[in-house]
Parts: structure tokens; C-alpha cells; sequence
């Protein structure tokens, strides 16, 4: 499988740049026009010194982001298998439609009657995730999903004050959840509570005996949940958690295994968050704004953040009149693009959605029967059942056989021209993969993922410090992991690296 990433040592652009050249000229024709504007400048706001901007050509400037474009890899060059992640191809329908100037150019203190079409879209997302998840209302404010989980933690908190119930101080969360779970739970001011997973996967039902009580505010639960697993004690888990008066939370990080089949509504879940940038296909990454929609059950409804858009048979309004909310999440609805790219993504598919899980869930049975069967893999944790949306593979068998670890595969994997899965969690999982391949990967895609596992297994096995030298054919070699994240190391802005090496520009 050859591969080889573009390598062209690109420096950055204040690099590029000479900054002997003067960066830019004012015509004479504009020179006394500019001195009178600039006079008016308070010296307080002036520069002491000439700004430093890249002075490049057009073409030098194209031809520096197209080198570094070919030295990066995301869904539209090829797999991106991130267990919880749902890092599914974005269509690009969505991307041309939200990229209307209609859209794009909205400001946020414009009158409502100037911006019904994009109120009745936000109405009808609301109606529309609300359904798909089994709620009665829902808001769009949080702008991503830890947000939409600190929501959800903040809600039971007011919910419980008002019932006169502070003593209700404890979040049960179990031990395989997403690590944003307890930090949320804990910024809301809960104390957090870990329960334990069963040999079968599921949430091990009498560990949560043993911890309920009247302090207990609430369980925060995805399911299926981080191992692919889906909870058949759900019911119960559901009952349990209402009977001493507390609210069941559903992080809806998973939903895209279960889209359209069952709604988390249904299965007793009062507070359900949603990744619109996971299941609704609205882009990952690239810092936001990201999308945390909350939905909730109709007792639950005033306490939502506001603004809301409602409709009264004439007009869309934002409405403020939620009587126990817990106010504002986000100032403006900044996150208006990916809520508009989810909403033509929900559009198009229609009843498809349902279909969405379907393949999904056939694409990770699929890949996983492929991968279990590899010399030093294992499937812990509910052995002999079928997986949801992802899966979780062990290499601690091939470590201790080779001396090569889940890191050492998933960097071989890059070698391959491939995108490693998620490692190393959940943590309740040894020398782990968490593999989601979603529903937009085709069956030639999920073989080469799968061949590209065995081929590395069996270089392991063979020649071990190949597999541990890896990668070599990528623009950026093997990283020291612990100098890499070391807060003396890292360098956030090339402005912030500058001042360290007192050559600031």
C-alpha cells in the first residue's frame, strides 16, 4: 500500500516573508487623504511601531496554503474512524447552501421581521430534533456538546433548587462515559459519582443500587454507550433514577446508532443533548462555532436556555418568556451555520434517517468481525455481542507478545495513508482502539482500513521495531508525546513562540 504524504518542510508565513520590504504602499494621489484620516487617530490607539504583515505576492500566497493543504488529511481525503466522534462525510450541499450570503452576512441586531427565513429554519430544528429524540422542546443556544452537557447538568441543578431539594448534590456517571461527563457534572457543582462497567458492556445495574440516594440529582448516559454497546437495562436504569426523584441525561454523542430506530425519549431520558456537527453531519473541528442542542421533556421546557424561536401562526419570534431558565448559554446565536447545515442535511435524507443507523451499524460489525479475528487483537467486554456505532478493540495482547503498542499501530496507520482511530479510551479498555467508520464509508474503504490493520499486526509479529519506527511517511515523523503537550513546549501562536525566542516580529 504505497503512500507518502507531501513533505515540503513549508515554513510558516511570517517566514516567508521578508519584512526588509515595506509592506504596503499608499498611491501619492491618496497620501494627503490617509495623513488627515490617520491625524484623527488617538494617540492612545496608535501603533508604536509598523504593523508586520506578510508581504507576499498573490501567487506566493496561493501556492503556500495549496503545499499546505497537501500535507493535511480530513474527510474529504479519506477515512476518519474516531470512536465517539461520528467524523462522517459533510455533503456538500450543505456546505454551498449555509454559505449563502443570506446566511453568512446576518447580524445579530437585526430586526426579526428581516430574518424570518432563517427563524423558521431554527423553528423547524427545533420541532425536528425534538421528534428525533422523543422531547417535547428543544434549544439551540449551547454551542457544543460539552456545553450541551454543562446545559443539561445546569438545568438539573435549578430543577431540583426549586423543589426545595439542594441536598441533591450527586451526578452518577458511569466509568466508560466521555471524560466531559464528570467535568461537566463537577462545573455545575455536583459531586460525581462513577459506577462501574459489567463483563457484558452494560452499565452494571447493582453497582447503581448501591450508590442511589436521596442525594442523587441524576445519571448522565449515552446509549449505546462508549463501547458500542447498547444498555438493554435502559428501562430499568430509567425507573431506578426517577424513583428517588432525580432525572436521567442522555449525552447524545452516540445517537447515530440508533437514529431512527429507538428514541431516547422512550427510553425514560428527561435531558438529551446532540452533537449537530456529529450525527447531522454539520463539520467537525476547526474552532467552531460547534453545535449542543438540549432537548428536553415538557415539565422540563421553562428551564431551557433562552432565547427559543417560537411561532404563533403569523411570525417566527425569539422568545425570552421561559419562566425558569437558566438564562443565556451564548449572547447571539453564533452558531447559526452549522445549525443550518444540519437542517438541509435532516431535510434531504427525510425518513432515510432511520437508514443512517442502519449502515452504520452494518459498517462497524463488519469492520469489527474483521479485526477480532487478528493474532494479538481482543474484544473486551461483551464478547460475543454486536456493536452499535463503534467498537473497541484491546492491543494488550500484541504489546505483551511484541512490545508493540496501540500507539505504535495507530501511528503505523498514518503510514498507510490512514487516519488513526481514537486510543487509549475508554480507559476501562487496555492498549485500546475505538473504531466508528459511520455510514458514509464504502465497503472498498472499510477493507483497506481492515488490511492495513492486519498488514501491521503482522509486521508486528515479524519485525516489531518497523511497526514502533513508524510513521516515516508523513510530513511530521514520531513526536516525544510527553514534550509535545508539556505547557513549557507547547507554543499556541507563532506571536507567543516569538516573544520565548525574543525575536518578536
Amino acid at each position: 500500500m504505497p503512500f507518502r504524504q507531501a513533505k515540503w518542510d513549508e515554513p510558516i508565513i511570517f517566514e516567508v516573508s521578508d519584512f526588509s520590504k515595506q509592506t504596503f504602499l499608499i498611491d501619492e494621489e491618496f497620501a494627503d487623504e490617509a495623513s488627515e484620516a490617520l491625524s484623527k487617530v488617538p494617540k492612545s490607539l496608535a501603533r508604536g511601531s509598523e504593523l508586520k504583515i506578510p508581504n507576499l505576492s498573490e501567487v506566493e500566497v496561493v501556492r503556500h496554503y495549496n503545499r499546505l493543504s497537501q500535507m493535511s488529511y480530513g474527510v474529504d481525503v479519506g477515512p476518519v474512524p474516531l470512536g465517539s466522534c461520528t467524523m462522517k462525510y459533510n455533503p456538500k450541499i450543505c456546505e454551498e447552501l449555509a454559505s449563502d450570503p443570506r446566511i453568512t452576512d446576518l447580524h445579530p441586531y437585526q430586526d426579526e421581521e428581516e430574518v424570518q427565513g432563517v427563524l423558521e429554519i431554527m423553528y423547524l430544528m427545533q420541532r425536528w430534533l425534538s421528534e428525533i429524540t422523543g422531547m417535547d422542546e428543544c434549544s439551540l443556544q449551547p454551542p457544543a456538546g460539552a456545553a450541551g452537557e454543562f446545559v443539561g447538568a445546569l438545568i438539573m441543578k435549578k430543577y431540583h433548587h426549586d423543589r426545595g431539594n439542594d441536598n441533591k448534590n450527586e451526578m452518577i456517571v458511569p466509568e466508560a462515559a466521555h471524560g466531559s461527563n464528570p467535568a461537566s457534572s463537577a462545573m455545575a457543582g455536583f459531586k460525581v459519582v462513577k459506577i462501574p462497567t459489567a463483563p457484558n458492556g452494560e452499565t452494571d445495574i447493582e453497582a447503581l443500587k448501591s450508590v442511589l440516594s436521596d442525594n442523587t440529582a441524576g445519571l448522565m448516559l449515552t446509549n449505546p454507550n462508549t463501547l458500542g454497546i447498547f444498555e438493554s437495562g435502559i428501562i430499568e436504569i430509567s425507573d431506578l433514577i426517577h424513583g428517588k426523584d432525580a432525572l436521567m441525561y442522555y449525552d447524545g454523542a452516540n445517537l447515530n446508532g440508533i437514529l431512527g430506530v429507538v428514541r431516547p425519549g422512550d427510553m425514560g431520558f428527561d435531558i438529551v443533548h446532540l452533537n449537530l456537527h456529529k450525527t447531522f453531519a454539520a463539520p467537525h473541528g476547526g474552532g467552531g462555532p460547534g453545535a449542543g442542542a438540549v432537548c428536553v421533556k415538557k415539565g422540563l421546557v421553562d428551564y431551557l436556555p433562552v432565547p427559543i424561536v417560537g411561532f404563533d401562526g403569523r411570525s417566527y419570534k425569539l422568545r425570552y418568556d421561559l419562566s425558569r431558565t437558566i438564562g443565556r448559554v451564548s449572547w447571539f446565536y453564533g452558531n447559526v451555520v452549522p445549525i443550518v447545515k444540519s437542517f438541509i442535511y435532516i431535510a434531504t435524507l427525510g425518513p432515510a434517517l432511520r437508514e443512517v443507523a442502519e449502515v452504520s451499524v452494518l459498517n462497524t460489525n463488519y469492520l469489527m468481525s474483521k479485526l477480532r479475528r487478528l493474532r494479538g487483537v481482543t474484544l473486551p467486554y461483551g464478547e460475543n455481542r454486536w456493536r452499535k456505532h463503534e467498537f473497541v478493540v484491546s492491543f494488550e495482547n500484541l504489546l505483551k507478545e511484541t512490545g508493540v503498542s496501540a500507539e505504535d499501530v495507530a501511528k503505523a496507520l498514518l503510514d498507510r495513508g490512514l487516519h488513526a482511530p481514537t486510543i487509549y479510551f475508554p480507559l476501562i479498555v487496555k492498549e485500546a482502539h475505538m473504531i466508528e467508520v459511520t455510514e458514509t464509508e464504502t465497503k472498498e474503504n472499510i477493507d483497506r482500513l481492515a488490511k492495513a490493520y492486519e498488514e501491521i499486526v503482522e509486521l508486528a509479529y515479524r519485525d516489531p521495531q518497523a511497526v514502533k519506527s513508524s510513521p516515516t511517511n508523513t510530513s511530521v515523523k514520531r513526536l516525544d508525546v510527553l514534550v509535545a503537550n508539556h505547557p513549557k513546549t507547547m507554543a499556541p501562536t507563532y506571536e507567543y513562540l516569538s516573544r520565548l525566542s525574543g525575536q518578536e516580529t
